[in-house]
């Protein structure tokens, strides 16, 4: 299958680049299955978001990722020349993986200490052509709180493996120092605005390099009137990696391979989504990394009676595309996704490319707002 059966023309002033005033009131589509649940009679209707209680059923449960997002941003200078470098953190690095002999040089200070007070990051570099292995980055800003940055090896796809040196405690410096990682279809800088308008109100667990948006529509009023109605709510965790800035350069879906990203669903939450499935409601799925974080964490009861969710942490590159069968999802909140992206795959997967095509040739001539603070879709 092409990566480019997945193009639709875009015009860019379609590309929101603020949220609205109030988040639950953008528009949202919804994407009707027929009898046959194949969806190859396409029905659209055009709503405003607070209009979604009108199709969620009493028994049903929304599934929310809860991660929150790091200001990941960072923008510094390189020790000794002064050249201004740009940071994105990507995911901590655990200390043991790392190999012990990158630290045993003897002709050069390291951050790296026996005590373990350290953090080590996988991080993407701009420019990278700049920063070799024992070149450091300090980080500031006008009240002198300060990290510096030491690279220590290179990861994958032109990434770093960097250690940070700090005083105190690392997020609370991140928090000072670091901007909010907006995509970079947003043409513009990150203000003090996006550090709440890019996370949801019921982000919890820090280690996201990008907003859950489809999340981002929901108030507590919204989601207390959902439950009020008797749509349960299920909390999991997916922190969103790399994959969100990465395009598809391969030529055909089949040789694209995702990066793992960490997950955990709690007891809590399996129980929920089980008792849901096994009394005949429907799982519908708030956003992609809430979708592949169930497709993720399924297991099988039998032939008969499907699939469950297993509670537990892990890490999934689960891509999702075209032919894919859904175990758990039957519903799906989401936002409008770029062009030949593996999101606009995996909602084919659910809706038909076909179908998804025709709805995103809609969105366009009615003028929707595209991505991350743009409007919403309701795949049901």
């Amino acid at each position: 299958m092409r990566v480019d059966e997945f193009d639709y023309e875009l015009p860019e002033e379609l590309i929101a680049q603020k949220p609205l005033k109030e988040r639950d009131s953008c528009r949202l589509m919804v994407l009707h299955n027929n009898i046959s649940g194949n969806y190859s009679d396409v029905g659209i209707e055009h709503r405003k978001f607070t209009d979604i209680l009108e199709y969620l059923h009493p028994g049903d449960c929304l599934v929310l990722n809860d991660s929150r997002v790091i200001p990941a941003r960072l923008f510094g200078e390189k020790e000794g020349t002064g050249a201004r470098i740009e940071f994105l953190l990507i995911k901590r690095v655990d200390k043991n993986a790392i190999n012990k002999n990158l630290f045993d040089a003897s002709d050069k200070e390291t951050t790296i200490s026996d005590s373990g007070e350290y953090e080590l990051w996988e991080t993407m570099v701009r420019p990278g052509r700049r920063l070799r292995t024992g070149d450091k980055v300090i980080f500031s800003n006008e009240h002198g709180k300060k990290l510096v940055a030491e690279i220590i090896d290179n990861g994958e796809d032109g990434t770093r493996i960097v250690s940070f040196d700090y005083d105190g405690i690392f997020m609370e410096r991140l928090e000072e120092i670091g901007a909010m990682p907006l995509p970079p279809y947003i043409d513009r800088p990150a203000t003090e605005e996006d550090a709440e308008d890019y996370q949801t109100v019921y982000n919890r667990y820090e280690g996201s390099v990008a907003a859950p948006t489809a999340g981002l529509h929901f108030t507590e009023e919204l989601l207390n009137a959902c439950e009020s109605k008797g749509v349960k709510l299920a909390y999991l965790t997916l922190h969103v990696g790399i994959g969100t800035f990465r395009p598809v350069k391969a030529e055909t879906v089949e040789e694209h391979h995702m990066h793992f990203e960490e997950y955990t669903v709690s007891e809590e939450a399996a129980k929920t989504i089980n008792n849901t499935i096994l009394s005949g409601g429907r799982i519908i799925s708030v956003g992609t990394t809430s979708a592949r974080t169930l497709e993720s964490a399924a297991i099988p009861i039998d032939s008969n009676k499907g699939f469950l969710i297993r509670p537990g942490s892990g890490a999934t590159n689960i891509f999702i595309y075209p032919g894919y069968s859904y175990k758990i999802v039957s519903g799906l909140i989401t936002n409008f996704h770029l062009p030949k992206s593996t999101l606009i795959m995996l909602i084919s997967a659910l809706a038909g490319r076909e179908n998804i095509l025709k709805a995103y040739e809609k969105a366009v001539k009615e003028k929707y707002r595209f991505f991350s603070y743009g409007d919403a879709m309701l795949i049901i």
